[in-house]
């Protein structure tokens, strides 16, 4: 077995999205590659169209998730008005 081919395993990317704030109902919404999970409906609503805008422009650029380097993610995310937070 020395010359058995080592499979590289697949890669899968996912963007997970916390609602912190609540109005009492539990969210629950996925996709081919989100969850997003609690908030307020106005909150959960704002996660989930930022999170469709994102598989949109991946679409348009071709790739998945998993195909884009950090830096790529990162201008995505700032064109649909998501910014990293910087800790001071």
């Amino acid at each position: 077995m020395a010359n058995a081919k080592k499979k590289k395993p697949l890669r899968k990317a996912l963007m997970l999205g916390v609602g912190l704030d609540s109005d009492g109902h539990k969210r629950l919404t996925t996709g081919p590659n989100f969850i997003l999970a609690g908030g307020s409906e106005e909150t959960h609503e704002v996660m989930t169209e930022k999170a469709i805008k994102i598989n949109e422009k991946l679409a348009a650029k071709g790739k998945q998730l998993e195909e884009v380097t950090h830096e790529e993610f990162d201008d995505i995310a700032s064109s649909v008005g998501l910014h990293r937070h910087k800790p001071e």
